[in-house]
């Protein structure tokens, strides 16, 4: 089975190619590494001993979609390419939608084109927006309040639509919270400029690149008054999508939308301690203003995804801030180390 790998040397596709790979699938990835670097391509050999067929190309190039997709006849795709930083897309919403939606649009018509029956999505707990602090089914109000969270909702519905009229299987997966990396520290989350998410915050101030961490609110309702979040280690992630791929290609049209997370929930200072406890590095923190729209508590209610995919998380708090310091002490200066 070949799969089309959409952004695939970015950081959750990078992880996912990993395991496609470790399980037999032959692998194509499309990138335009705008957030990304092609030593992911070299490092993923490191690992599985296997290249995956790489092309640096644009999803909004509808063209070199066609010509790509009418050489290597996928089995399935797995759609990763998109914009992802909320704060960009809120000064820049234009670029988000031309990318994320329009992307997304050219996707489904070379899918269509070349007769490819069975896609997976990547999506996010931002098209919930905000919520009661309770843990979060997919049947919940799907109210974003951002244009990211708006985007990847509507690469939802296009999906949705575009899949029932032709056809098609898919299975769309709404991401909580990614940290970690391989354990091997040749892959990891490789942010450009200053980290926007925690623990490669927390991370590069352990390793002296940056010098203090933020901690926006300590007066939060829970258990130490900062924000409780579901964090999910990268690989178990990963192996989400090897799942649903193996169910599209048991079940003709299958059709499932589901949450990926690990139902847990861990705050800022809980994410400080176990960073701390698993690395000996004290971590240099200060308190800040709240920012605006952050909740109490968001946490996945992982039911579904157990039920439908047979999937649950196997690592825990530990294991993701040590293979988070991991990648980080190995690549100080990410890839270009």
């Amino acid at each position: 089975m070949k799969v089309l790998v959409t952004g695939g040397t970015g950081y959750i596709g990078s992880h996912t190619c990993v395991e496609l790979l470790n399980n037999n699938f032959d692998v194509a990835i499309i990138d335009n590494l705008s957030n990304s670097s092609i030593e992911v391509i070299s490092r993923i050999y490191k690992i599985t001993g296997k290249k995956p067929i790489f092309y640096n190309t644009d999803i909004c190039n509808l063209n070199e979609l066609n010509c790509i997709f009418d050489k290597e006849k996928f089995d399935a795709v797995i759609h990763f390419a998109a914009l992802k930083s909320i704060s960009e897309s809120v000064s820049e919403p234009l670029k988000y939608y031309t990318n994320n939606v329009f992307g997304t649009v050219n996707v489904c018509e070379a899918i269509k084109r070349n007769g490819v029956k069975n896609i997976v999505l990547s999506s996010s707990a931002a098209v919930y927006g905000i919520n009661s602090g309770k843990a979060i089914k997919e049947n919940a109000a799907l109210l974003p309040h951002n244009p990211y969270g708006r985007t990847k909702l509507i690469q939802e519905q296009i999906i949705t639509d575009f899949a029932n009229t032709n056809k098609i299987g898919y299975v769309i997966l709404r991401y909580f919270n990614p940290i970690g990396a391989h354990k091997s520290g040749l892959i990891g989350e490789n942010p450009l400029g200053e980290p926007s998410n925690l623990m490669p915050y927390i991370s590069q101030v352990a390793s002296g690149r940056l010098k203090k961490l933020n901690v926006f609110g300590n007066d939060y309702n829970t258990h130490d008054g900062t924000g409780v979040r579901d964090y999910i280690h990268v690989m178990d992630l990963a192996l989400g999508h090897i799942n649903a791929l193996k169910k599209l290609l048991d079940i003709p049209e299958y059709k499932l939308i589901c949450n990926i997370g690990s139902g847990h929930g861990y705050s800022v200072l809980d994410m400080i301690k176990s960073f701390e406890s698993v690395t000996g590095i004290k971590i240099n923190f200060g308190y800040a203003k709240r920012r605006a729209g952050d909740i109490d508590i968001c946490l996945a209610d992982t039911e579904l995804a157990q039920k439908e995919l047979g999937w649950k998380t196997s690592y825990n708090i530990n294991d993701m801030c040590a293979d988070e310091w991991n990648w980080q002490k190995l690549n100080p200066k990410g890839f270009l180390s």
